[in-house]
C-alpha cells in the first residue's frame, strides 16, 4: 500500500516557527512531525510514500534527502507555485498511486497511534470507497454519521453552518445525525480520482468538500477509534501536548 503525507500547508496557526520553517519540520521530542508519521506508516508496513511541499518547500526536500526518507521511499509532490489543500493535493498526485490498488493518506501536523490494521478491515468489510478514522472529542468542525456509520453531512459549531450530504428519504422523520471529529487517517480506493474527476473537482480545493459531494451516492465511511491517543499539532502551544503524548 502507497500513502500520501500532506505536508504543504502554510501553518499561519504555527508563527513565528512558521516564519522560517515549513510546520512538517516542527519537532516533537527530537523527531520531526514528517518523520514521526513517516515512521507511524513503516509500523505497519507502509514505505512508499509521496510528500507534498510549498511553504519552505526546500526545507523540507532537504530534511528528506538528508535522512534517506527516515528509511522509508519518499516521492515529492512539487506544490511550490500553487498551494492546492489537501484534496487539490491528492488529485495532483495521482500518478504516484498505482491503478486498481486503494491507498492511506494522513496529515504531517496529527500524531495518533490509530490502528491502521483494523481501520482497513473495517474499510474491507464494509466495501467502502472511503474510510476515515474519527473519534468523539471536541473540535469547532464536525463530521455527521447516521447510525451505520456513514457519512450524511458536516457542521460548525460556531459558526452554525451545516452541510447534509444525505438527506432522509421524503416522507421519513430525520434520524439520527452523530458528530465526531475528523482524524485525518483515510483509506481511499483508486476509483476515488476518478470520481473526482467525474464532478468537477480541479486545481485548489479540500477533502472534506470531495467526501461531502461524493457521500449521496458512494459509501463512506467513519471508523470511531475513540481512546487511542491523538493530538493535533495546531499550534506551538500543541507540542508540549504532544511531547507529554507521543515521547
Amino acid at each position: 500500500m502507497k500513502a500520501m503525507i500532506f505536508s504543504a500547508g502554510l501553518g499561519t496557526r504555527f508563527k513565528p516557527w512558521t516564519n522560517s520553517h515549513p510546520k512538517a519540520l516542527a519537532l516533537v521530542n527530537g523527531k520531526s512531525l514528517l518523520q514521526r508519521n513517516i515512521e507511524y506508516l513503516r509500523q505497519y508496513g507502509i514505505t512508499d510514500v509521496v510528500v507534498n511541499v510549498h511553504h519552505f518547500a526546500d526545507q523540507l526536500i532537504e530534511a528528506i534527502i538528508k535522512n534517506k526518507g527516515w528509511g522509508s521511499k519518499v516521492t515529492i509532490s512539487d506544490e511550490r507555485d500553487e498551494l492546492l489543500e489537501t484534496g487539490g493535493g491528492l488529485l495532483k498526485s495521482k500518478e504516484f498511486f498505482t491503478p486498481g490498488e486503494r491507498f492511506i493518506t494522513c496529515n504531517a501536523d496529527i500524531l495518533t497511534d490509530l490502528d491502521i490494521n483494523k481501520l482497513i478491515s473495517f474499510h474491507n468489510d464494509k466495501k467502502a470507497l472511503i474510510t476515515f478514522g474519527v473519534m468523539q472529542r471536541k473540535t469547532s468542525r464536525y463530521l455527521l454519521f447516521d447510525e451505520n456509520d456513514r457519512l450524511c453531512g458536516w457542521s460548525n459549531i460556531k459558526s452554525g453552518e451545516e452541510r447534509i450530504s444525505l438527506p432522509s428519504p421524503p416522507g421519513e422523520a430525520q434520524g439520527v445525525r452523530r458528530e465526531k471529529a475528523y482524524s485525518c487517517v483515510v483509506i481511499f480506493e483508486y476509483d476515488v480520482f476518478k470520481l473526482m474527476e467525474e464532478k468537477g473537482f480541479t486545481g485548489k480545493f479540500s477533502l472534506i468538500d470531495v467526501y461531502l459531494s461524493l457521500a449521496a451516492e458512494q459509501l463512506i465511511l467513519g471508523y470511531d477509534h475513540t481512546g487511542d491517543r491523538l493530538v493535533d499539532v495546531g499550534k506551538p502551544e500543541s507540542i508540549a501536548i504532544a511531547e507529554s503524548v507521543f515521547p
